[in-house]
């Protein structure tokens, strides 16, 4: 178990959560003032998707970004910035056209995936290590759609985590790194619970994490009901967490939650156990990365 953790807060996601809590983010205000609470409380990194201001739905807006970037960034509060490029990527089964998807399709290519990346230049961004089946729908992200995205990410210079929703994800992660395309020790995102991936159990958690290289960092959360155990077993296996209303609404049964309390509770699991949360200056150490300006810490 290790003495120091990150502790991530993913604060809105790409779901149709908006409807179910007012307290989801969805303007690029209040996504930045969610993200400066969840570090205040705690939070070493902030995960950032965006959403339209007028429906609340998922938008790939690189101004959007750059709101949520800068509000963050002008606040002068210390946090890693995380920033999604899992675009476009929503297949959705058309039963009377098949090879056309349904409604609610959206498909973008790997350079339209990484463009708020490549120009904002956060610390961090997201890279899903393959395709899955979300409940109905399928998420769609082929290997050589990988590689090139891989690689425009490693041009940037910015730091891939590499969310694993499976575990061929670890398996095609790990090709990744074999091909040079992942520079520095690689940084793994087990992502579990999630129909029909990597269930959140501690046996899936502890095959996954045996099967990244010897110099891989890993972190891993639970959705729903599974969030705050998940957090549980993460510290105690020696990994990172994550915790936020992307994955979860709920601080408990019947409670619906801010991003700022689930990071609270989850601080005060961590410290439960025995061990501590790393501030974002102990993590880019910890991750050998360069801090928001750009020169090394």
């Amino acid at each position: 178990m290790s003495n120091k953790v990150i502790l991530s807060c993913a604060l809105t996601g790409a779901g149709d959560t908006t409807a179910k809590s007012p307290h989801v983010p969805v303007t690029p205000k209040e996504i930045a003032d969610s993200a400066i609470k969840a570090a205040r409380a705690g939070a070493t990194i902030a995960h950032i998707h965006v959403r339209d201001p007028e429906t609340g739905q998922l938008s790939h807006d690189v101004n959007l970004f750059q709101e949520v970037v800068e509000r963050i960034r002008e606040s002068e509060t210390d946090v890693i910035i995380n920033i999604t490029s899992g675009g476009g990527g929503d297949w959705v089964p058309n039963d009377a056209y098949p090879t056309t998807g349904g409604e609610g399709t959206d498909i973008q290519t790997p350079e339209e995936r990484h463009e708020p990346v490549g120009k904002l230049l956060p610390e961090m961004c997201t890279l899903d290590c393959g395709s899955t089946n979300f409940g109905n729908m399928l998420y769609v992200s082929p290997t050589d759609w990988l590689k090139r995205q891989a690689r425009l990410v490693q041009e940037s210079g910015v730091k891939p985590e590499l969310e694993c929703f499976d575990t061929g994800h670890v398996r095609f992660a790990n090709q990744l790194v074999e091909e040079g395309l992942i520079d520095g020790d690689p940084l793994f995102q087990f992502c579990l619970g999630i129909p029909w991936g990597a269930a959140a159990d501690a046996e899936t958690l502890s095959y996954m994490k045996s099967r990244i290289p010897g110099n891989g960092k890993w972190a891993a959360f639970g959705i729903g009901r599974m969030q705050m155990p998940m957090v549980a077993e993460s510290v105690l296996q020696g990994g990172n967490i994550r915790v936020g209303l992307e994955d979860n609404l709920y601080l408990k049964k019947g409670q619906l939650a801010t991003n700022e309390q689930l990071v609270d509770k989850a601080v005060g699991i961590v410290h439960s156990l025995g061990s501590d949360i790393m501030t974002p200056a102990e993590a880019r150490k910890h991750l050998n990365m360069l801090n928001p300006y750009g020169k090394e810490d």
